[in-house]
Protein backbone atom coordinates (compact mmCIF):
# COMPACT_ATOMS: atom_id res chain seq x y z
CA UNK A 1 0.00 0.00 0.00
CA UNK A 2 1.04 3.80 -0.88
CA UNK A 3 0.52 4.87 3.27
CA UNK A 4 2.57 1.97 4.19
CA UNK A 5 5.65 3.12 2.13
CA UNK A 6 5.14 6.75 3.50
CA UNK A 7 5.39 4.90 7.28
CA UNK A 8 8.75 2.81 6.07
CA UNK A 9 10.41 5.86 5.12
CA UNK A 10 9.44 7.85 7.77
CA UNK A 11 10.51 4.99 9.79
CA UNK A 12 14.01 4.50 8.20
CA UNK A 13 14.53 8.54 8.47
CA UNK A 14 14.24 8.32 11.48
CA UNK A 15 16.21 5.17 12.47
CA UNK A 16 19.02 6.57 10.20
CA UNK A 17 19.23 10.07 12.28
CA UNK A 18 19.04 8.38 15.51
CA UNK A 19 21.53 6.26 15.10
CA UNK A 20 24.00 8.61 13.01
CA UNK A 21 23.67 11.07 15.66
CA UNK A 22 24.78 8.87 18.48
CA UNK A 23 27.58 7.38 16.74
CA UNK A 24 28.93 10.41 15.96
CA UNK A 25 28.30 11.73 19.86
CA UNK A 26 29.41 8.61 21.31
CA UNK A 27 33.13 9.09 19.26
CA UNK A 28 33.12 12.41 21.04
CA UNK A 29 32.13 11.18 24.21
CA UNK A 30 32.65 8.46 26.34
CA UNK A 31 30.22 5.21 27.40
CA UNK A 32 29.35 6.63 30.77
CA UNK A 33 28.24 9.55 29.46
CA UNK A 34 26.35 8.21 26.37
CA UNK A 35 24.38 5.47 28.99
CA UNK A 36 22.72 8.64 31.02
CA UNK A 37 21.98 10.62 27.83
CA UNK A 38 20.72 8.32 25.71
CA UNK A 39 18.12 7.33 28.58
CA UNK A 40 16.96 10.35 28.90
CA UNK A 41 14.51 9.87 25.56
CA UNK A 42 11.47 9.03 28.07
CA UNK A 43 11.72 12.64 29.54
CA UNK A 44 11.49 13.63 25.86
CA UNK A 45 8.59 11.01 25.25
CA UNK A 46 6.47 12.54 28.24
CA UNK A 47 6.84 16.38 27.42
CA UNK A 48 6.60 15.71 23.67
CA UNK A 49 2.91 13.34 24.93
CA UNK A 50 1.98 16.35 27.40
CA UNK A 51 2.93 19.69 25.44
CA UNK A 52 2.36 18.14 21.37
CA UNK A 53 0.13 15.25 21.66
CA UNK A 54 -1.60 16.11 24.30
CA UNK A 55 -1.87 11.94 25.63
CA UNK A 56 -0.79 12.79 28.93
CA UNK A 57 -1.36 15.30 31.96
CA UNK A 58 1.43 16.20 34.12
CA UNK A 59 0.77 16.62 37.93
CA UNK A 60 2.88 17.27 40.48
CA UNK A 61 5.12 13.68 41.10
CA UNK A 62 5.82 13.52 37.35
CA UNK A 63 6.91 16.86 36.98
CA UNK A 64 9.24 16.16 40.12
CA UNK A 65 10.36 13.55 38.26
CA UNK A 66 11.32 15.42 35.06
CA UNK A 67 13.19 18.03 37.57
CA UNK A 68 15.36 15.38 39.06
CA UNK A 69 16.44 13.34 35.99
CA UNK A 70 17.29 16.72 34.16
CA UNK A 71 19.52 17.51 37.41
CA UNK A 72 20.92 13.97 37.24
CA UNK A 73 21.86 14.86 33.39
CA UNK A 74 23.31 18.14 34.53
CA UNK A 75 25.87 16.25 36.54
CA UNK A 76 27.41 14.60 33.43
CA UNK A 77 28.20 18.06 32.14
CA UNK A 78 30.01 18.99 34.92
CA UNK A 79 32.56 15.76 33.90
CA UNK A 80 34.95 16.95 31.11
CA UNK A 81 38.08 14.80 31.81
CA UNK A 82 41.69 15.75 29.64
CA UNK A 83 42.52 13.03 26.80
CA UNK A 84 45.79 13.35 28.17
CA UNK A 85 45.74 10.22 30.60
CA UNK A 86 46.69 7.13 28.18
CA UNK A 87 45.23 4.92 31.04
CA UNK A 88 41.57 6.37 29.94
CA UNK A 89 39.98 4.93 27.05
CA UNK A 90 37.78 7.22 25.79
CA UNK A 91 36.88 11.48 27.38
CA UNK A 92 33.52 13.62 27.16
CA UNK A 93 33.19 16.63 25.35
CA UNK A 94 30.29 19.25 25.34
CA UNK A 95 29.63 18.39 21.53
CA UNK A 96 29.41 15.20 21.88
CA UNK A 97 27.22 15.14 24.78
CA UNK A 98 24.82 17.49 22.86
CA UNK A 99 24.72 14.99 20.05
CA UNK A 100 23.64 12.04 22.17
CA UNK A 101 20.86 14.31 23.46
CA UNK A 102 19.85 14.75 19.87
CA UNK A 103 19.83 11.27 19.44
CA UNK A 104 17.96 10.97 22.65
CA UNK A 105 15.12 13.05 21.30
CA UNK A 106 15.27 11.84 17.67
CA UNK A 107 14.71 8.03 19.75
CA UNK A 108 11.77 9.20 20.99
CA UNK A 109 9.86 10.65 17.95
CA UNK A 110 10.64 6.97 16.65
CA UNK A 111 9.38 5.20 19.34
CA UNK A 112 5.94 7.46 19.54
CA UNK A 113 5.95 7.28 15.55
CA UNK A 114 6.56 3.46 15.90
CA UNK A 115 3.37 3.50 17.75
CA UNK A 116 1.32 5.09 15.40
CA UNK A 117 1.81 3.09 12.95
CA UNK A 118 2.41 -0.69 14.46
CA UNK A 119 -1.47 -0.21 14.95
CA UNK A 120 -2.01 0.39 10.99
CA UNK A 121 0.84 -2.15 9.81
CA UNK A 122 2.02 -5.50 10.78
CA UNK A 123 5.00 -4.71 13.51
CA UNK A 124 7.29 -7.51 11.62
CA UNK A 125 6.83 -5.82 8.01
CA UNK A 126 7.09 -2.58 9.65
CA UNK A 127 10.70 -3.46 11.54
CA UNK A 128 11.96 -4.98 8.48
CA UNK A 129 11.32 -2.38 5.62
CA UNK A 130 12.80 0.13 7.57
CA UNK A 131 15.81 -1.54 8.64
CA UNK A 132 16.53 -1.98 4.91
CA UNK A 133 15.56 1.62 4.17
CA UNK A 134 17.90 2.47 7.10
CA UNK A 135 20.34 0.26 5.44
CA UNK A 136 19.90 1.87 2.25
CA UNK A 137 20.92 5.43 3.65
CA UNK A 138 23.99 4.09 5.72
CA UNK A 139 25.23 3.02 2.68
CA UNK A 140 24.40 5.93 0.65
CA UNK A 141 25.92 8.14 3.53
CA UNK A 142 29.20 6.38 3.49
CA UNK A 143 29.89 6.26 0.27
CA UNK A 144 29.19 9.88 -0.22
CA UNK A 145 31.60 11.17 2.62
CA UNK A 146 33.79 8.39 3.85
CA UNK A 147 37.22 8.74 3.44
CA UNK A 148 38.36 5.25 1.68
CA UNK A 149 41.63 5.38 1.58
CA UNK A 150 42.14 5.07 4.96
CA UNK A 151 40.70 1.46 4.33
CA UNK A 152 44.16 0.77 2.24
CA UNK A 153 46.56 2.69 4.60
CA UNK A 154 45.26 0.76 7.54
CA UNK A 155 45.16 -2.91 5.46
CA UNK A 156 49.08 -2.57 6.30
CA UNK A 157 48.91 -2.45 9.69
CA UNK A 158 49.18 -5.74 11.86
CA UNK A 159 46.23 -5.39 13.57
CA UNK A 160 43.84 -4.49 10.82
CA UNK A 161 42.22 -8.52 10.87
CA UNK A 162 41.23 -7.67 14.49
CA UNK A 163 40.33 -4.47 13.71
CA UNK A 164 37.78 -5.72 11.19
CA UNK A 165 36.85 -8.05 13.23
CA UNK A 166 35.58 -6.28 15.89
CA UNK A 167 34.10 -3.55 13.52
CA UNK A 168 31.80 -6.57 12.14
CA UNK A 169 31.03 -7.45 15.29
CA UNK A 170 29.71 -3.80 16.16
CA UNK A 171 27.81 -4.09 13.23
CA UNK A 172 26.17 -7.17 13.78
CA UNK A 173 25.34 -6.12 17.48
CA UNK A 174 23.61 -2.77 16.42
CA UNK A 175 22.49 -4.62 13.67
CA UNK A 176 20.33 -7.45 14.68
CA UNK A 177 19.85 -7.01 18.20
CA UNK A 178 19.66 -3.24 19.00
CA UNK A 179 18.07 -2.22 15.45
CA UNK A 180 16.12 -5.69 14.67
CA UNK A 181 15.26 -7.78 18.10
CA UNK A 182 15.14 -4.63 20.58
CA UNK A 183 13.13 -2.56 17.95
CA UNK A 184 10.86 -5.39 17.02
CA UNK A 185 10.23 -6.48 20.48
CA UNK A 186 9.46 -2.67 21.43
CA UNK A 187 7.16 -2.48 18.06
CA UNK A 188 5.16 -5.76 19.38
CA UNK A 189 4.86 -3.94 23.19
CA UNK A 190 3.56 -0.81 21.67
CA UNK A 191 0.56 -2.10 20.25
CA UNK A 192 -1.30 -2.74 23.28
CA UNK A 193 0.86 -0.37 25.75
CA UNK A 194 1.26 3.52 26.00
CA UNK A 195 4.93 4.57 25.29
CA UNK A 196 5.16 5.74 28.80
CA UNK A 197 4.75 2.55 29.95
CA UNK A 198 7.04 0.38 28.57
CA UNK A 199 9.84 2.85 29.27
CA UNK A 200 9.57 2.49 32.75
CA UNK A 201 11.97 -0.57 32.52
CA UNK A 202 14.94 1.32 31.14
CA UNK A 203 15.16 3.07 34.56
CA UNK A 204 17.58 0.14 34.82
CA UNK A 205 19.92 0.55 31.74
CA UNK A 206 21.98 3.85 33.15
CA UNK A 207 23.47 1.72 36.40
CA UNK A 208 24.06 -0.97 34.13
CA UNK A 209 25.61 0.68 31.66
CA UNK A 210 27.57 2.60 34.18
CA UNK A 211 28.66 -0.41 35.94
CA UNK A 212 30.16 -1.86 32.09
CA UNK A 213 31.66 1.21 31.22
CA UNK A 214 33.99 0.91 34.28
CA UNK A 215 34.30 -2.51 33.95
CA UNK A 216 35.36 -2.81 30.33
CA UNK A 217 36.08 0.98 29.20
CA UNK A 218 38.37 1.85 32.16
CA UNK A 219 35.87 5.07 32.21
CA UNK A 220 37.47 6.90 35.26
CA UNK A 221 34.96 6.89 37.92
CA UNK A 222 33.89 9.94 39.74
CA UNK A 223 31.23 9.84 42.25
CA UNK A 224 28.96 12.75 39.97
CA UNK A 225 28.22 9.59 37.48
CA UNK A 226 26.97 7.37 40.18
CA UNK A 227 24.92 9.92 41.69
CA UNK A 228 23.40 11.27 37.95
CA UNK A 229 22.88 7.76 37.28
CA UNK A 230 20.63 7.50 40.54
CA UNK A 231 19.14 10.68 39.43
CA UNK A 232 17.97 9.58 36.02
CA UNK A 233 16.60 6.50 37.38
CA UNK A 234 14.35 7.71 40.16
CA UNK A 235 12.88 10.46 37.64
CA UNK A 236 11.92 7.26 35.19
CA UNK A 237 10.88 5.26 37.88
CA UNK A 238 8.89 8.90 39.55
CA UNK A 239 7.26 9.69 35.90
CA UNK A 240 5.71 6.28 34.82
CA UNK A 241 4.49 4.76 38.20
CA UNK A 242 2.26 8.15 38.61
CA UNK A 243 1.39 7.12 34.65
CA UNK A 244 0.28 3.89 35.70
CA UNK A 245 -1.89 4.94 38.49
CA UNK A 246 -3.43 7.37 36.51
CA UNK A 247 -4.38 4.66 34.21
CA UNK A 248 -5.74 2.55 36.98
CA UNK A 249 -7.53 5.53 38.44
CA UNK A 250 -9.16 5.65 34.86
CA UNK A 251 -10.33 1.98 34.27
CA UNK A 252 -11.41 2.02 37.74
CA UNK A 253 -14.16 5.16 37.65
CA UNK A 254 -15.11 4.20 33.78
CA UNK A 255 -18.68 3.29 34.01
CA UNK A 256 -19.27 -0.75 34.07
CA UNK A 257 -21.86 -1.87 31.72
CA UNK A 258 -24.79 -2.99 34.02
CA UNK A 259 -25.30 -6.42 35.07
CA UNK A 260 -28.98 -8.25 33.82
CA UNK A 261 -31.22 -8.85 36.75
CA UNK A 262 -32.80 -12.33 37.29
CA UNK A 263 -36.26 -10.95 35.48
CA UNK A 264 -34.42 -9.40 32.44
CA UNK A 265 -32.73 -12.90 31.84
CA UNK A 266 -36.26 -14.63 31.81
CA UNK A 267 -37.79 -12.28 29.65
CA UNK A 268 -35.00 -12.28 27.20
CA UNK A 269 -34.91 -15.77 27.02
CA UNK A 270 -38.77 -15.81 26.66
CA UNK A 271 -38.27 -13.06 23.80
CA UNK A 272 -35.66 -15.45 21.87
CA UNK A 273 -37.09 -17.17 18.73
CA UNK A 274 -36.66 -21.03 18.94
CA UNK A 275 -37.88 -24.30 19.12
CA UNK A 276 -40.91 -24.60 21.39
CA UNK A 277 -42.40 -28.04 20.12
CA UNK A 278 -41.07 -29.23 23.84
CA UNK A 279 -43.26 -26.05 25.32
CA UNK A 280 -46.77 -27.15 22.93
CA UNK A 281 -46.32 -31.18 24.30
CA UNK A 282 -46.93 -29.74 27.96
Amino acid sequence: MRSERKWILGGGLLLFFQITFFTMGIDKSNSSHATLLINTFVFWIVAIEHLVLKTLRMNFKQTLGLAIAAGGVFLTFMIYEDRQDVSQADSPSLSGDLLLLASAAILAVKILYTQHVVKRMPPGRFILWHDIVGVLLFAMYTMMFEDFTKWSAAASQQDFTGKVTAAFLGIAYQGILVAGLCFAIQAHLLRKHAAFQISIYSFSTPLFGLLFAFLLRNDPYSPWLPLSAVCVAIGIVLVNLESRKQEAANSITSPAAPAKTHQEDSRDDQDQPGDKSGQADH
